[in-house]
């Protein structure tokens, strides 16, 4: 996407209250969007197709609703290309988002998702379908952008995903391929909490029975030739209870990682800060 569009898009308060409105509950439908605003249901549906033209917002549907989805990649791009071309701090997609709403997030604020059921990502990158599927089925490949670790599959539909943790031994937490149409769509289960987390996060036996208690979740990524040079990578990572820890920290990790694979596929390095 181009950086005029995310700024066409930001222009607007409107356009920013309907992406402070999904920072703070994700996966809105346009009623529960356009309550307590003055205007009408067309007006806000104008509105949410300029911001899911610049890409800052995904629809998914679910049944007879359009479920919203903010989605943190352009505004990552932005920030990269702007906020570190003049030595800047470094921001994480989301904090970004806040920083161009103009409500900062304090530094030990925790992101939190009371109602949202699911993650999703949109991301363009200037590769080939083909490219892409590799990157996210080649070990050595997945290493370079997961930080050392990541999945490991031969990726035919039933088999187990093992994952290993910065370089450590790879575990099997009961996780397997449900999808795998090359290079168009590959779907696996999630792992939920493990124990070798525990000692990682200090959690107590209590604690660690409790998290393991939400549902086993969903990644699923959806491939797309958009022009000659580019595709559109969409990651949809559902299947969550309300209020999981679990979308929490993976709505925290995935646009890193998500970041790492475009610079890495685009430029052959991970970006840095993030890998």
């Amino acid at each position: 996407m181009e950086d005029d569009a995310v700024f066409r898009a930001l222009a607007d308060p409107t356009r920013r209250h309907l992406l402070d409105a999904l920072y703070e509950r994700d996966g809105r439908t346009l009623s529960e969007l356009a309550e307590g605003l003055a205007m009408s249901r067309q007006a806000v549906t104008k509105h949410l197709a300029v911001l899911e033209e610049a890409g800052l917002v995904t629809a998914v549907r679910r049944g007879r609703e359009r479920h919203h989805h903010l989605n943190p990649a352009p505004l990552a791009d932005v920030g990269d290309r702007w906020i570190r071309r003049y030595h800047r701090a470094r921001v994480d997609a989301l904090t970004d988002l806040r920083r161009a709403l103009e409500d900062p997030v304090p530094e030990t604020a925790e992101t939190t998702y009371p109602a949202a059921t699911a993650f999703v990502y949109v991301s363009y990158i200037r590769t080939t379908p083909e490219k892409l599927w590799e990157a996210l089925t080649t070990p050595a490949f997945i290493r370079r952008y997961f930080d050392g670790g990541g999945p490991d599959s031969d990726w035919r539909v039933g088999s187990p995903v093992r994952w290993s943790m910065s370089g450590e031994p790879s575990h099997d937490w009961d996780q397997h391929v449900l999808e795998a149409d090359p290079p168009r769509r590959l779907a696996y289960t999630w792992h939920t909490y493990q124990p070798e987390m525990q000692e990682m996060f200090g959690w107590s036996d209590e604690k660690l029975a409790e998290l393991r208690q939400e549902p086993v979740s969903r990644v699923t990524f959806e491939i797309e030739q958009v022009l000659d040079n580019a595709v559109k990578l969409t990651v949809t990572h559902d299947g969550f209870v309300p209020g999981s820890e679990m979308l929490a920290g993976i709505a925290g990790g995935w646009p890193g990682i998500l970041s790492n694979l475009k610079s890495l596929l685009e430029t052959g390095e991970v970006v840095a800060g993030r890998g």
